[in-house]
């Protein structure tokens, strides 16, 4: 399939002589004037221009200037009988890709119209080879070849582009923000801002006020208007991390942004439009939070439009051994130390751990060992406390319903702070992060679980 060329000439003698002379090897189109160029322009994929500078009483010019604002604009070339060095070098200024002189010498048009193109080409290529470098090395964050994790990667690439609100589910540390990011850096619009809510770390009313903005003298310590984050990020992307847990008040004030695409300020009857993708994360399962009742249920299919379910580690421990490496390199250049290995016996007990917290538990794991070793190697007594216990060497916790309940103040054969941190840990990995369901496991009170966490610094 031949190229696509449209010339511009005001003398039908030469639009038509050109044609003649090339139509060989273009498709080609020709206009009399800016007008007749610019519908052709519209309506057909023209890949090369060939205009006069004078169309009569109209300029090349302008139609090479309103040629090359489209969308997907042609390779232009001007050609005029009256060349001079001044008039070249303002075409090549606006963006014209050569210039030749009449009498037209027709070989030197045929061989720059064809040098034209190939630059062209290489232009494309270029550019789609460069989003698919960026993409593969976004998609690098996501580390791991399981099953589960390309899956996760496949789904990125396809989804990323749409303007649907994206769920993200999965237990804490599985990479949710990493998720996030990646969908909006890989949406075509980079360049507009990603704003970031962690809903659990805020109360309900500073929660409302952080998503919608305030109004000066709304509430006791609003001294100015505030400019919330739907508002901040208009015009790109806004990741509620942590849905589950905003109260029902919220959601009902969410449900409408998504339904009517405005907000009101608190404080404020005034709607302000917002154009925002909205993701959302939650460690917690909302299908059951609807059917409880503590989660409302036309909310939950207004996020969960499309949808990325994030695996545990402990369902893809095939990875565990490219993520320790990964994040041995990170932290080895952010903490100035030579990249040293992993012994055997420290990645047989990284692969024999089942994780409860998780890629965001493993890194920590790891970033340990690389401060603590003064060796040549990374050896296990490098690694924290947890992963020493006897008990993880070549076998894997009980997960999920298979967790054992045990009173936190029955340890007599280990160290009572290794003991409740270890049993602690598998109890919110089988319960997916969620903490009345791991205290009732537990056999301990939401409260007493909740003390012992922060006891623990865990």
């Amino acid at each position: 399939m031949n190229a696509t060329l449209l010339i511009v000439d005001d003398e039908r003698s030469t639009r038509e002589g050109l044609r003649s002379a090339l139509e060989d090897e273009f498709d080609v189109y020709t206009a009399a004037t800016v007008k007749e160029a610019m519908a052709i322009l519209k309506s057909e994929p023209i890949e090369l221009l060939l205009t006069d500078l004078r169309l009569g009483g109209e300029s090349g010019m302008d139609l090479l200037e309103q040629a090359l604002a489209l969308s997907e604009p042609p390779t232009a070339l001007m050609m005029t009988a009256y060349g001079s060095v001044d008039t070249a070098v303002e075409a090549m200024r606006r963006g014209a890709w050569h210039f030749v002189t009449k009498p037209l010498n027709l070989d030197e048009v045929e061989m720059l119209l064809k040098r034209a193109l190939r630059n062209k080409t290489l232009e494309v290529e270029n550019r789609v080879l460069t989003q698919q470098v960026r993409k593969s090395n976004e998609l690098g964050r996501l580390i791991g070849k399981s099953p589960e994790i390309q899956r996760v990667g496949e789904m990125i690439q396809q989804i990323a582009s749409a303007k649907a609100t994206v769920l993200i589910e999965g237990e804490s540390g599985t990479g949710k923000e990493v998720v996030a990011g990646l969908l909006h850096h890989l949406s075509g619009r980079p360049a507009s801002k990603l704003v970031t809510v962690h809903c659990a770390a805020l109360s309900a009313q500073l929660l409302e006020s952080e998503l919608f903005g305030h109004e000066k003298g709304a509430f006791t310590g609003a001294t100015q208007r505030r400019v919330g984050r739907f508002e901040q990020a208009d015009g790109g992307t806004l990741f509620l991390d942590e849905i589950g847990e905003i109260d029902e008040a919220t959601q009902v004030k969410l449900l409408r942004v998504l339904s009517e695409r405005c907000i009101e300020r608190v404080g404020s009857n005034e709607p302000i439009k917002v154009s925002v993708r909205l993701i959302a994360a939650t460690n917690r399962n909302l299908r059951q939070m609807v059917d409880q009742g503590k989660f409302r249920e036309d909310l939950y299919f207004r996020l969960n439009v499309l949808s990325i379910e994030m695996p545990p580690l402990r369902e893809r421990a095939e990875d565990i051994v490219l993520l320790a490496n990964a994040f041995l390199r990170e932290f080895a250049e952010e903490n100035g130390r030579p990249l040293k290995p992993l012994t055997d016996e420290a990645l047989q007990r990284l692969v024999a751990y089942p994780w409860p917290g998780n890629v965001r538990e493993l890194r920590t794991a790891i970033e340990h060992g690389v401060v603590m070793s003064n060796d040549e190697i990374i050896d296990l007594r490098h690694l924290p406390r947890f992963l020493l216990q006897s008990s993880f060497a070549g076998e894997t916790l009980p997960a999920q319903d298979g967790v054992e309940k045990k009173p936190l103040d029955t340890a007599t054969e280990f160290n009572l702070h290794e003991l409740e941190t270890q049993t602690i840990r598998s109890a919110l990995g089988a319960s997916k992060g969620n903490r009345t369901h791991a205290a009732e496991l537990l056999g301990v009170s939401r409260r007493t679980l909740q003390r012992k966490l922060k006891m623990l610094g865990l």
